[in-house]
């Protein structure tokens, strides 16, 4: 990785992963604790919509792929959470040409990556996310 500071720039935020492969969310998930990061792990945006429903979990920052399989994909997912609960960041990572058109309307400063992505890249892009607030 590089020799830039990926430890959070605040206490113990929460980030929830959302990707139905599993090798590629657990890879992101274990760099992302391995930063500090509180990380919950969804495989499905269906999954997810559980999880920002249980009012015990606090999550600061949505991370998800934006297809999936099951009802709703990562662009519904991050249109509910604009809707619904507005104070939650949201990044979104694909390889559809569309998607960062769309992921554009969808989230704040450029909340598109495009996959493959480095990991530090992420934790880059959070700290610029959230930094805004």
């Amino acid at each position: 990785m590089s020799g830039i500071d990926n430890s959070p720039t605040s206490a113990l935020e929460t980030i929830l992963v959302v990707e139905d492969k599993v090798l590629e969310r657990t890879a992101i998930s274990e760099y992302l604790r391995h930063c500090g990061y509180h990380v919950i792990e969804a495989a499905s945006a269906d999954e997810a919509l559980v999880l920002l429903n249980e009012s015990h979990i606090s999550i600061d920052i949505v991370f998800s792929v934006v297809e999936m399989p099951g009802s709703i994909d990562g662009f519904a997912l991050a249109q509910w959470v604009r809707a619904h609960m507005p104070g939650i960041d949201v990044i979104l990572t694909g390889t559809i040409a569309k998607a960062a058109e769309k992921a554009g309307e969808l989230c704040e400063e450029g909340p598109h990556l495009k996959k493959p992505y480095a990991p530090d890249a992420l934790v880059d892009w959070i700290k610029r996310l959230r930094a805004l607030k």
